[in-house]
This record gives C-alpha cells, sequence and structure tokens, in this order.
C-alpha cells in the first residue's frame, strides 16, 4: 500500500507537535520550580520589619549588633535584647508567645512536656530555615546542667505556629521577625546568643510569694542570673559545678560591684515580702498557657491548629498554700515595750516594783505560746533592761519623770538589748 507525501507529512507534523507539548509542559514545569525555589527560602531571609529597624535605630542599636533572648512562661512573654554601643544590651522588643506546655520548672525527661528553663546558647547550626513549624531555633537542650542533672529531651524549640510539645511556639509571623534578628546578629559576627528562659519574672515579689515550692531551690539560681543581667546589662557568665548554676564575676570591677549591690538588695527585697505578709502560693497548670492577645483571638483561623486547648481554661492559677502573717518592725514593738513600761513605772510611786518570779534552779523558763504571752514578756524585759540601765536608786524613788530621765540618759548603752527582746508574731 502505499503512503501519500502528504500524509507522511502529517505524521511528521502530529509527532513533532506532540514533542513541543511535551517539552511546553516540562518547560512550564521547570520553570515553576525556578520560580518556586526563591519563595521557599524567602521566610528564612525575611527583612526586619521597618518599624522594628526605626525602633533599633532610635535606641542606638545597629542591625548587625549582638542579641539576647528572654523567655518568661507564666506572662508567655519572649523578649529580645539587642546590644548597644557603649556595649550595654537594651530590651528591643517583646513577643506574645502564642503556645507553651508544660508547667512550670524545668524540663526533666523525654515526654513530660516541659518546656526548658535555664541558660542557653544558641549557635548558627541551631537555626533551622526549613523546619515544618515554619521557622525555628533549638534552644540548645540539654546544656551542661542538664546533662549534670540527668534529664534528657530533644528537640525542644522556639518555632512557629501555634502548637507545643516542650517548645516555645511564636506563630509564623513571630517567628519570622524574631528568627530575622537572630539571623542578622549571626551575620554581624555574633558566636552565640544566649537564651535565658525564666518561669515567671523573677521580681522579689514573685520569689517571695513561690518560696514552698519544690522548684525553688533553682528557680533561686535562675535569679542569680537574672539580677545580674539587670543590674549590668552584659549577659551572665553562666557554669555549672555540683549539679548547680554558676556565676563567674564580671571582668570589669565596676560591672561586677553593680551586681553584687543588686544581689544584696534582692535578698532583703524578699524578706521584706515575706516580713510583710506575703502569702506562699503554687500556680498551676494542665498543660501550659498562651499569651493574653492570643487567648483573645482564640478560635480565629489565622492561628490553626492549637495544641490541647481545653487545659488553656484552667492554666495559671494561684493558689495559696501556706497563708502569710504580717510582722510588726522591730522598731516599732520595742518603742510599745518601752512606752508600756515608762506607763507602768509611773505607777510605782509608793509601791514596791514587783520581783519577776523564777523557775526553780535547774529548770528551763517556759516558753511563751500564745502573741499577747511575748508582748508581755518583752515589756517586762524592756522595763528589767531599763531600770538596769537607770542605776541602783531607780526602783526606790517615788518620781517617774526623774527615773524616766535616768534612764533615757542611759538609752545608748541598753538600746540594742531592747530590739533584742521585741516579740516576734508567728
Amino acid at each position: 500500500m502505499a503512503i501519500s507525501v502528504p500524509s507522511i507529512a502529517n505524521y511528521l507534523e502530529t509527532r513533532a507537535m506532540r514533542a513541543t507539548v511535551r517539552l511546553g509542559y516540562a518547560g512550564a514545569l521547570l520553570a515553576g520550580m525556578l520560580a518556586a525555589a526563591p519563595a521557599l527560602a524567602s521566610k528564612a531571609d525575611t527583612p526586619v520589619p521597618g518599624k522594628t529597624s526605626a525602633l533599633m535605630r532610635e535606641k542606638g542599636m545597629m542591625p548587625g549588633g549582638g542579641v539576647l533572648v528572654r523567655v518568661f512562661k507564666k506572662e508567655a512573654e519572649l523578649e529580645i535584647w539587642k546590644q548597644r554601643a557603649d556595649g550595654r544590651y537594651a530590651l528591643l522588643k517583646t513577643f506574645p508567645v502564642c503556645r507553651w506546655s508544660g508547667r512550670l520548672g524545668p524540663k526533666r525527661k523525654t515526654g513530660d512536656r516541659q518546656a526548658p528553663e535555664g541558660f542557653y546558647d544558641i549557635t548558627p547550626r541551631l537555626m533551622n530555615p526549613n523546619s515544618s513549624y515554619h521557622l525555628s531555633f533549638d534552644t540548645g537542650f540539654p546544656n551542661a546542667y542538664d546533662r549534670a542533672n540527668g534529664y534528657t529531651g530533644s528537640y525542644l524549640m522556639v518555632h512557629g505556629v501555634c502548637s507545643s510539645m516542650g517548645c516555645y511556639a511564636m506563630t509564623n509571623d513571630g517567628i519570622e521577625e524574631v528568627y530575622a534578628l537572630l539571623r542578622d546578629a549571626f551575620r554581624g559576627g555574633q558566636k552565640a546568643v544566649q537564651f535565658q528562659a525564666y518561669p515567671f519574672r523573677m521580681t522579689a515579689k514573685n520569689l517571695a510569694r513561690m518560696r514552698d515550692d519544690p522548684d525553688i531551690d533553682f528557680w533561686r539560681q535562675l535569679k542569680t542570673g537574672y539580677d545580674r543581667f539587670e543590674a549590668t546589662g552584659q549577659p551572665p557568665r553562666v557554669g555549672v559545678a555540683g549539679k548547680r548554676y554558676t556565676f563567674a564575676p564580671y571582668r570589669e570591677r565596676r560591672v561586677e560591684e553593680l551586681a553584687r549591690a543588686r544581689l544584696g538588695e534582692e535578698q532583703e527585697a524578699i524578706s521584706k515580702q515575706i516580713d510583710d505578709g506575703a502569702p506562699a502560693i503554687r500556680i498551676t497548670y494542665v498543660d501550659g498557657g498562651m499569651h493574653p492577645h492570643f487567648a483573645r483571638m482564640r478560635n480565629h483561623p489565622s492561628l490553626g491548629v492549637i495544641s490541647r486547648p481545653e487545659a488553656l481554661a484552667f492554666a495559671g492559677r494561684d493558689v495559696i498554700i501556706r497563708l502569710g502573717v504580717r510582722k510588726a518592725p522591730p522598731v516599732m514593738m520595742a518603742q510599745g515595750a518601752i512606752s508600756m513600761t515608762f506607763a507602768r513605772l509611773a505607777g510605782w510611786r509608793n509601791a514596791t516594783p514587783p520581783v519577776p518570779q523564777l523557775p526553780p534552779s535547774g529548770a528551763p523558763a517556759p516558753e511563751p505560746t500564745s502573741s499577747s504571752a511575748r508582748i508581755a514578756m518583752a515589756h517586762d524585759g524592756a522595763r528589767d533592761a531599763m531600770v538596769s540601765a537607770a542605776g541602783p536608786d531607780a526602783t526606790t524613788t517615788s518620781d517617774p519623770v526623774r527615773l524616766a530621765s535616768a534612764m533615757s540618759a542611759r538609752v545608748p548603752t541598753w538600746t540594742r538589748s531592747v530590739l533584742a527582746m521585741g516579740p516576734s508574731i508567728p
């Protein structure tokens, strides 16, 4: 059978068209992939927002300057601090944390859902531009402290979305800006970013209120580093010894003096909080918390799937485990004892002052059990001390004004004794 020339031409033309179409599909697919590649990489290269850049300029911070990160569980906030020209770090911006899991306290073992607490170093290799949670960086858990205490776990991240299994979830928008700030610091030459994770803001009031929590010893260690940074604006020099955090002195004597002064002030402030009646509390969680900003928009589709939303209704409840009792200042108690003693002495005009009844020789003195008995003992002790200080004729004079004058002249010699006798209220 003969095949005509037009038929052969049509056949070849059809094959060519099909090949062209196939090539066109492949070319279109290849072109699409090439176009998508920059888009896929762009989330890790997103520039710092213009408002944040302007804020940096306003605060005297360079885009490539050093960065330090602090995060607080109870408040569900993450802070970015940047280094200024004078070397001190200053707060740049605070970001709300969308979700964290577990409760207050350190992470101890794999699967406990705990977000870590402590001092960590973020290095460039811990940055993940291809994270399944949009963008992320690893906290570096376990660190030397965690390993020394036998704590286990891995892949504890700060990342996007709003779901946590031991991580700090920031939403995609939040992590993009935080990631960009760390990325630019690394590009500017910073070798490691210090990451400080706390259960709550480490104020004297909070430490006093949490004094009976099982983790209070650990938190006191964290507070030392927190206070050193607060006082100096310089990252604490963190170490580990004997399964505890240690903090080396700052190299500059002036800076170290600032840190030590702050530590002493905070110890006094904690004691004052307790003396002023701060109750001891626990803060309860079913499984972590969320910043109020995100709690108000919890059903908004932009947040996507939120981990264990049913637990959030019971997050962050303060439970009083021991009532605080306000203690009267010692000086006021001593003044009250002195005033009442003078009033008693004024009634001695023609009477012999009472002789204290001592227990039999060798028998211990009874311990007063009530507040009123303690106050009475303080009054009697103050009276005896003042009479002794006034001289041998004080108990026989009939003029209470002369008696008061004689004793007042001797006040400097027995003030401390009277103060020591002030009663304490349990």
